[in-house]
């Protein structure tokens, strides 16, 4: 026989299929995970570590570096018979040690190379399932590390500062929840040499997460944290309870040449951008270009993020109709689509709702919609959407 196409006798999947009657947690294709640990982080914020299979080392093996700091993961998880998917920002990132747990937790898993670490803001269904109900050695299905939430995005401006060659400085600015893609974030970013600021503003103080943002001052000079408690005048930068040009500028960063990475709210994003387009830099570029956000939540931003508009103007959103072309079914919309389909008891299919899992993703046939996360507005021709993050600008057909 000429050498090529060699025949599998026994198929993967065949083979998949014995194996996971056997033990669920086998698989030579399918990326699991199993439940070995859960670590209070916060008050409200509750770490999980898995141990990975043998199909989930394999492919993140391919992948350099395994994963980066500020990715996430897609957790399929059965309840009651129904299975749910969610995304869960991974803390840390692959082969470095997990600074905020102490030695007593970190000898639960002596090889660290071959668990993955999630963190949770016990908050709804599953949520409350995985903290709280999900037993231990408890098995689930995942993807692989997913999101460009991740420090490459600052490669182009460690170029752009100078002849110095040094890491460029990085500000990170969370709001509640959003803190948790941070801390594989700021970790790696520690260990590549960048001089590292944290604002997070949150409506809860929690002592424990103080206490391992300072141990981590102690041991690292190159970081600098500030903890806002919004009900906690005296934690306020600049005497201002949210997010402003002052605040930015109270830091005495070099703003300009600082790459900033936000995570939170739409009202936290809105302060932000708003705050960014107050400051004047030194140079002709703009401090929005140096931003890059991950965001989270439904509500829209009260401010237009797009090139052509100014930014204190808010969102014109009037409600216009929408058809679902397969299903011969149509709806108003005055928000984002998948929003306003629930709120006519229409079901589509979703994930994150934060425009992250493209589970929602969609081909639109005609009409424009704008995205709520970058202000762009389509054109009005064939193309694919994500409902969870865009709203309809005039009626549309959807290929649903």
């Amino acid at each position: 026989m000429a050498n090529g196409y060699r025949p599998e006798i026994i198929q993967r999947a065949f083979v998949d299929f014995i194996g996971s009657r056997l033990h669920p947690f086998w698989s030579l294709t399918t990326p699991k995970l199993r439940l070995i640990a859960r670590y209070t982080l916060s008050d409200d914020l509750i770490a999980l570590r898995f141990e990975t299979n043998k199909a989930f080392k394999q492919q993140v093996s391919e992948v350099k570096n395994g994963w980066q700091g500020g990715q996430y993961l897609d957790l399929r998880v059965c309840i009651d018979g129904v299975y749910y998917q969610r995304s869960y920002s991974i803390v840390g990132f692959a082969h470095q040690p997990l600074w905020w747990l102490d030695d007593t937790t970190e000898s639960h898993t002596a090889d660290q190379r071959h668990t993955v670490t999630i963190a949770i803001k016990p908050q709804g269904l599953v949520s409350d399932y995985l903290t709280k109900q999900m037993p231990l050695a408890s098995v689930v299905d995942t993807s692989l590390p997913l999101g460009q939430f991740t420090l490459e995005q600052t490669s182009i401006l460690r170029h752009e500062i100078s002849d110095s060659k040094q890491p460029s400085p990085l500000l990170f600015i969370a709001g509640g929840s959003g803190i948790t893609p941070m801390l594989g974030l700021i970790t790696q970013a520690l260990s590549n040499g960048h001089q590292v600021t944290l604002l997070h503003y949150s409506r809860t103080v929690s002592s424990k997460l103080q206490h391992q943002w300072q141990q981590l001052n102690d041991t690292n000079p190159d970081f600098i944290y500030h903890l806002i408690h919004t009900e906690d005048p005296t934690t306020y930068l600049a005497g201002k309870k949210y997010l402003s040009a002052e605040s930015l500028l109270s830091l005495n960063l070099p703003l300009a040449d600082t790459q900033i990475f936000a995570c939170g709210s739409p009202a936290l994003l809105t302060g932000l951008y708003k705050a960014a387009a107050e400051i004047t830099c030194s140079t002709n570029k703009q401090l929005r270009d140096n931003i890059v956000v991950e965001n989270f939540g439904n509500a829209l931003a009260n401010v237009d993020i797009s090139s052509n508009q100014t930014f204190n103007k808010t969102i014109p959103v009037e409600e216009h109709t929408v058809y679902l072309r397969s299903r011969q079914r149509q709806f108003s919309s005055d928000t984002t689509i998948l929003v306003a389909a629930e709120n006519a008891n229409v079901r589509l299919a979703y994930g994150c709702r934060q425009g992250i899992c493209q589970l929602c993703r969609c081909n639109k046939v005609s009409g424009v919609v704008k995205n709520i996360q970058t202000g762009k507005v389509s054109g009005d021709g064939y193309e694919s959407i994500q409902t969870c993050i865009n709203i309809a600008m005039t009626d549309l057909v959807l290929d649903v």
